[in-house]
């Protein structure tokens, strides 16, 4: 990929004799949304803490924007599994604290017009004064998004952030930061569970083996739309096409990944990247000639 805006490169995680991961490479462009899915235990969140720069790799680097991550950056929000307020805080006070920990300089009211912003983003206007104890799970989760967002961060790291919250909530906060995402460009990297919530909101899912000694074994490029909307995603021709390549790996593949290698070329630098349910090259005149 000639226009990386994000590198990870020959990362590795070993806790005394046991590697977690190994020799991980990808490439992530400005504003796409990747979502990495993989059974427990792949290594996942260290992944994201090393992006966050909350954890060090064993081996390899993550470059950013041309430069090396060496620790934690304002130029790197995270939105944890939890919503992680301060609780004594009200919902502005949550976001301002944010805002002020990057522009030093800015004056009480300049803190607070741009946090307003963010709280009007994710649909919060009236709620200003409410405390973590006064909100619902999912406005809570919200808080946690306009804090993030409100410092203006070159990426968006999200541990499973709605795993917590009923379907219907969860919906509605998939949608918002689907919404966000479009309408600001944010680049997203994403740790989830969930195939459909990857399928929705992801521009290209990637593929994780088992570990210890996982690998990324392929990338899916999304050939759905990228203006897709909810109501419509389960109707698309090609929808099933992705759901079950994934669903397939997850319960196959990702456990006899290392059988079905051995002996065949891998090269971890070049992971293969497939569009289920596409035909490349294909003469047929459809947008996208449809396999059984």
């Amino acid at each position: 990929m000639s226009d990386k805006f994000i590198s990870i490169e020959g990362i590795a995680k070993r806790y005394g004799t046991t590697t977690i991961f190994e020799d991980l490479w990808l490439g992530m462009r400005r504003g796409e949304l990747t979502c990495v899915i993989g059974h427990s235990g792949c290594g996942k969140t260290t992944v994201l803490n090393i992006l966050a720069g909350l954890d060090v790799p064993s081996d390899g680097a993550v470059i950013v924007d041309g430069k090396a991550i060496e620790g934690p950056s304002l130029d790197r929000a995270v939105i944890f599994q939890s919503h992680a307020l301060l609780p004594w805080r009200t919902v502005m006070g949550n976001v301002a604290y944010a805002v002020s920990s990057k522009w030093r300089r800015y004056t009480r009211a300049q803190i607070q017009a741009q946090a307003q912003i963010f709280i009007d983003l994710v649909g919060l206007t009236g709620a200003e004064g409410k405390r973590p104890s006064e909100l619902s799970g999912g406005m809570k989760q919200r808080v946690g998004i306009a804090r993030a967002l409100s410092i203006e961060p070159k990426i968006m790291l999200m541990d499973e952030p709605f795993s917590a919250l009923d379907a219907l909530t969860r919906g509605t906060l998939q949608d918002e930061v689907r919404r966000i995402c479009l309408t600001t460009g944010q680049t997203a990297f994403m740790i989830t569970h969930d195939v459909d919530e990857a399928i929705y909101l992801a521009d290209r899912i990637v593929l994780m083996t088992n570990g210890p000694g996982a690998r990324l074994a392929e990338i899916v490029d999304n050939p759905l739309p990228k203006d897709r909307a909810r109501a419509d995603v389960h109707r698309h021709p090609l929808y099933y096409a992705v759901r079950n390549h994934i669903i397939d790996f997850l319960v196959i593949r990702s456990k006899s990944f290392a059988a079905e290698m051995t002996g065949k070329p891998f090269d971890p630098r070049h992971v293969p990247v497939v569009r289920p349910g596409v035909i490349e090259n294909s003469s047929t005149p459809d947008a996208a000639a449809r396999v059984a």
